[in-house]
């Protein structure tokens, strides 16, 4: 098989287009870029879908954080501090059971034990969790001449925010919040090793890359290439964040402007 024939067997086998059954001997260098290559479509799905749907409730999450009103502000710092004090992982595995539990009872939940779904909401939850605390630090860190000279031109309320609050407060933020969405990327790897299966061997790239590993004996090779990946994909990030973050700048001066730098985090 050459490997214009492998791409399409296997470019996008991941999401059930191609061949049914992988090899199980004889990878050669173009299958183990090809399998790995199918399989970063769930990664880039669940990264993507996660991180814009949480940048919107991270938002209302930080703002309920920093309102004066308890009946907003304790349930976003209990969903803050429970998303962000327990390990992914294991909000992976409790979301995953639940979901099993309530399949037993009602069969609409069969949906939320698949990891397309059930997998894409822990994501949704954790990065919701994570970027509202960076928003709420934003928040906090508003020059307050900024908000008195609004008030000063009668701006108040939803005015105020759209157009002064929101954007400096996400001009503040997005350099750290870049790094979350890198972080979150390399988070999908999770997904199928933990409980979510792997319906008919469609996983992602780490999924792929194990499987070779494991036929060939040799790790050397599949997680390198997975590790190349995810580096592209990363670069694309950085540099997509980067124009978004010169364009949040655009009003400043050049020596005043934040910029965004990858800075990976051992510990989050």
């Amino acid at each position: 098989m050459s490997c214009f024939d492998t791409v399409q067997a296997y470019g996008l086998r991941s999401i059930g287009i191609g061949e049914r059954l992988l090899p199980k001997s004889d990878f050669t260098l173009c299958d183990q870029f090809v399998l790995i290559g199918s399989g970063m479509i769930w990664n880039v799905y669940f990264a993507s879908l996660a991180l814009l749907a949480g940048f919107f409730l991270a938002t209302g999450l930080a703002v309920a954080k920093g309102t004066a009103n308890p009946w907003l502000r304790k349930p976003a710092e209990w969903f803050i501090f429970v998303f962000r004090g327990s390990p992914l992982f294991i909000q992976f595995f409790f979301a995953y059971f639940f979901f099993l539990s309530l399949k037993s009872q009602y069969a609409f939940f069969d949906l939320f034990t698949a990891a397309w779904l059930g997998a894409l909401i822990v994501l949704f939850l954790n990065t919701s969790a994570y970027s509202a605390e960076i928003f709420y630090g934003a928040l906090r860190a508003i020059p307050k001449g900024e908000v008195e000279a609004a008030d000063a031109y009668g701006m108040a309320g939803w005015p105020r925010f759209r157009r002064i609050v929101w954007p400096t407060m996400l001009r503040l933020a997005w350099p750290a919040y870049t790094n979350e969405a890198i972080f979150l990327f390399h988070a999908t790897t999770l997904v199928f090793f933990s409980a979510f299966p792997a319906w008919q061997q469609r996983g992602d790239a780490l999924y792929y890359a194990n499987y070779i590993a494991k036929l060939t004996y040799n790790p050397f090779l599949p997680y390198p290439i997975l590790a190349g990946y995810f580096i592209l994909v990363t670069l694309c990030i950085v540099g997509l964040f980067g124009l978004i973050n010169r364009r949040l700048n655009r009003h400043l001066p050049a020596e005043r402007r934040s910029k965004v730098r990858y800075r990976p985090q051992v510990i989050r």
